[in-house]
C-alpha cells in the first residue's frame, strides 16, 4: 500500500494479500492456529460461475468466499475433500465497500475474513454476519 499519504493508488492484489496475512496472524489463539493453513487468494472480481452458483447478480455484492468443507461437516470423511479449502477476497468489491463505509481498509478486510472464517467453522450467513458485528467494527 502507498506509504506516502499523498500517493493515491488503490491497493493491488499483493497489498490485500499481505494485509490479510497480517490480520489472520493477529487472530487470537486458537483461531490463528486453526485457520493458518487456509490459503487466501485475492482476485479482482468473482468469476461468473461463482456469481451464478451464489445467485448474485451484482459482483460488487460479493467481497469474499470460503470454498471447502466446513469443519463440522468433516467428521467421518474417509476421502479427501473434493476441493482444497481456500478463502477468496475480491479486491474491487472490497475497495468499493471501503469507499462506501469510509473506514480503514483493515476493518473491511477483517470483517470479510471473519465472515469467511465463520463459514469455515460451519456458520450460516446470519451467524457469519453476527460474527462480523461482534468483532466490534461492523
Amino acid at each position: 500500500m502507498p506509504s506516502d499519504p499523498g500517493e493515491r493508488r488503490p491497493p493491488d492484489a499483493d497489498d490485500l494479500a499481505a494485509l490479510a496475512e497480517r490480520l489472520l496472524a493477529a487472530l487470537p489463539s486458537p483461531f490463528a492456529e486453526l485457520v493458518a493453513e487456509i490459503p487466501v487468494r485475492v482476485q479482482d472480481w468473482p468469476d461468473d460461475a461463482t456469481l451464478e452458483e451464489m445467485g448474485i447478480e451484482d459482483p460488487l455484492d460479493l467481497t469474499g468466499l470460503y470454498r471447502g468443507v466446513p469443519v463440522g461437516q468433516r467428521q467421518g470423511m474417509a476421502a479427501p475433500p473434493p476441493e482444497p479449502e481456500m478463502i477468496f477476497l475480491y479486491r474491487l468489491p472490497i475497495l468499493f465497500e471501503w469507499c462506501q463505509r469510509g473506514c480503514a481498509l483493515e476493518e473491511v478486510v477483517q470483517d470479510v475474513l471473519l465472515h469467511e472464517i465463520g463459514h469455515h467453522f460451519g456458520m450460516d450467513e446470519e451467524a457469519a454476519r453476527r460474527l462480523e458485528r461482534h468483532s466490534g467494527r461492523s
